[in-house]
């Protein structure tokens, strides 16, 4: 049976760098909090507590004398739009996962306690915490304050959310146990908030990357929280939508082909994906063998991509409009993936491609970045 697999702590080493994470994990021990709070936008229409972001692809009108409204140029970043939220959260949560994943190896409280520092900073302390919504993310100057597809800037959290688990799953001080608590609670509101806000209710419904990324946050949230509900929805939306929706019979994702970054776009797309197996499968009911009548499932997802992985050149949809020389990199799909079907051809490509990319760009498009916490 695919997926039901177990690695244990013996051979972490044999898959994950371990003496990379603890270094990682002694630079973060000396760095300071991070706060929502240091950085404001000037267009944000709500509190310092409230994340804001722009659209990515999103410029000014060149028509117009104060460039509003932006108007969109498809996988065109705009390096000049605020993005300071989205970095702070994904630089809280590269400390927190490191320090977990160090704590996880090591058993030394010293981490555990620095993670719950970071964590009560970012998400408890009335002073800097960042409030449960995101009403403000993804905003187009001129047009709108923010819009459903905000829903994926908070993608990164899957991390935090696993790291959360593990913390609270270890014999931990009476008051880390008290902050671990108010910070699941922290991401039981904001479940509730992405799964009845319209904002929320519209990146769940959208038909693309997208709404599988809802998916995957809503699981690792609802795994968090103990949301049975919650997960069970997300399987039968798996079997029932997600899969008949946006894969075409020959395990592609037409709708991210048929992007301006049809590459970058496929691995991101399947990369979560095979996430959301990863969350969801369950002995009971192995996603990883799920396949609908006509064959269509993770492993067609897979099998689909994989031969442009092993050779770019092979690829035939054509060259990303930007940053396309730097992708492929190492993803943790090949790791869950490669573990769950047995595949060297999967876990090499995760043991020889970069696993610590430094193009920003790239980064922003890898969610989970320690493994660990997920194995």
């Amino acid at each position: 049976m695919k997926g039901i697999y177990q690695v244990n702590k013996e051979n972490w080493g044999q898959y994950l760098d371990l003496e990379a994470i603890l270094q990682g994990a002694e630079a973060a021990l000396i760095s300071p909090s991070v706060y929502i709070t240091e950085a404001r936008a000037l267009q944000n229409p709500g509190s310092a507590h409230d994340y804001y972001s722009n659209g990515d692809y999103w410029w000014p009108n060149p028509n117009t004398p104060d460039g509003l409204p932006y108007v969109r140029r498809d996988g065109e970043s705009n390096p000049d739009n605020f993005h300071e939220h989205r970095n702070l959260l994904r630089r809280m949560r590269s400390l927190v996962a490191c320090l977990t994943s160090a704590y996880r190896i090591t058993g030394e409280q010293k981490y555990a306690a620095k993670a719950v520092q970071l964590l009560n900073a970012f998400f408890i302390d009335k002073n800097t915490r960042m409030n449960p919504h995101l009403l403000y993310a993804q905003a187009i100057p001129g047009v709108c304050n923010g819009r459903g597809i905000g829903v994926i800037d908070t993608l990164h959290l899957i991390d935090v959310a696993a790291a959360v688990h593990v913390l609270k799953s270890k014999d931990t001080s009476l008051l880390n146990r008290q902050v671990l608590q108010e910070v699941t609670n922290w991401f039981a509101q904001y479940l509730q908030w992405m799964n009845e806000h319209p904002q929320g209710v519209e990146e769940r419904n959208e038909p693309n990357n997208h709404g599988i990324c809802w998916f995957v946050q809503a699981a690792a949230f609802a795994k968090l929280t103990g949301h049975s509900g919650m997960l069970d929805y997300c399987r039968e939306a798996y079997k029932s939508r997600l899969l008949p929706e946006q894969m075409d019979l020959d395990g592609s994702f037409p709708r991210e082909l048929s992007r301006t970054k049809p590459y970058a776009y496929s691995l991101f797309t399947l990369d979560n994906f095979v996430t959301l197996t990863h969350i969801l499968a369950t002995p009971e009911d192995n996603l990883w063998e799920f396949q609908l009548p006509d064959g269509r499932g993770v492993q067609k997802g897979i099998h689909f991509l994989l031969p442009y992985l092993e050779n770019k050149a092979l690829w035939p949809y054509g060259a990303d409009v930007e940053y396309d020389e730097d992708w492929p990199v190492a993803m943790s799909f090949f790791l869950f993936a490669g573990l769950a079907n047995g595949s060297e051809r999967l876990l090499a490509l995760w043991r020889t491609l970069e696993q610590n990319p430094q193009q920003a760009e790239v980064r922003r498009n890898i969610a989970i970045r320690q493994p660990l916490l997920w194995l």
